[in-house]
């Protein structure tokens, strides 16, 4: 078979730019998807053709900015991410403050939710998240795991080796509390704690900051008993910080074994989420996949 190879020099013209156009189009192709590869961007599941929005509770001692590289992460994957703040002043208080974020938030109306907590924040989700159907998956970043009638309290006291489980006075400053009984004060890491409990494996410089910007915890918060626990009917995942010091890792284990969670274990302290935003990103967005 012979083909004819004139063509109009104008028609050649137009064949040349749309050539042009598509080496462009996938060369711009390529540098995104190496961009979005740099920034650990995946692509984002959908839950009964409506992708989760993931919700963040942080824990004692922090504020929602400690969660400030996993946002980003989840952001750049397409995620629509929210992290309110946790008032901290009692297990009850907060979990009721949680679910009427999740319940009455218009923004989460009629969305799957993936619920996140940090810490103390762990045992707010459990609480928080009971009776709500929009809920379809929790993660426990180095948190608290609760059963019905636990505290957070309880749970620290159940393996050996918490820094913040010793003698009271040397780990904590107590505060007055407005509108609270001298027998509930704020408690606060004494700075000289903080670095090497709280913030270990983090640089001096940003452990010291953490310190200067931590947010106090009621003292009834650690004695407040949970009710019964989301992760009975919502199916659970763990990240477990493996040189965590304020939860031992032994009892994060445990805690995650006992509510049937998927474990990782990530080579960090108690704040993973700041010293391995990267890891812990990637659990969330195991179980938003999971909720599909």
């Amino acid at each position: 078979m012979n083909f004819n190879w004139k063509m109009h020099p104008g028609r050649l013209r137009l064949i040349a730019i749309t050539a042009v156009l598509g080496v462009a189009g996938l060369l711009t192709a390529t540098v995104q998807g190496t961009s979005a590869l740099a920034a650990g961007k995946e692509a984002a599941p959908q839950a009964g053709g409506t992708r989760p929005v993931i919700v963040l509770e942080h824990g004692a001692w922090a504020d929602g900015s400690s969660w400030d590289q996993v946002i980003v992460r989840l952001q750049h994957a397409g995620f629509t991410v929210f992290a309110p703040p946790n008032p901290l002043r009692g297990l009850a208080s907060d979990a009721a403050d949680l679910n009427d974020f999740l319940t009455q938030n218009p923004a989460l109306q009629g969305k799957p939710i993936v619920l996140v907590g940090h810490s103390y924040g762990g045992a707010v989700i459990t609480d928080a998240a009971v009776g709500d159907p929009a809920v379809k998956a929790l993660v426990y970043v180095d948190a608290f795991i609760p059963d019905q009638g636990q505290s957070i309290g309880q749970l620290i006291a159940a393996q050996p080796g918490s820094c913040i489980g010793g003698n009271p006075a040397t780990v904590f400053d107590p505060v007055p509390a407005a509108g609270a009984p001298a027998t509930n004060p704020d408690l606060y890491l004494q700075p000289g704690e903080f670095p090497g409990c709280f913030a270990s494996g983090l640089p001096a410089s940003e452990a010291a900051m953490l310190a200067a910007t931590q947010r106090p915890l009621a003292e009834s918060a650690v004695t407040d008993v949970s009710g019964p626990p989301a992760w009975k009917t919502i199916p659970s995942w763990a990240v477990i910080g493996t040189s965590d010091r304020v939860i031992p890792p032994a009892e994060l284990l445990a805690m995650a074994q006992h509510a049937g969670a998927k474990v990782t274990d990530v080579p960090a302290g108690h704040l993973s989420l700041i010293s391995d935003p990267g890891a812990v990103t990637q659990v969330i967005i195991k179980a938003a996949a999971a909720t599909s």
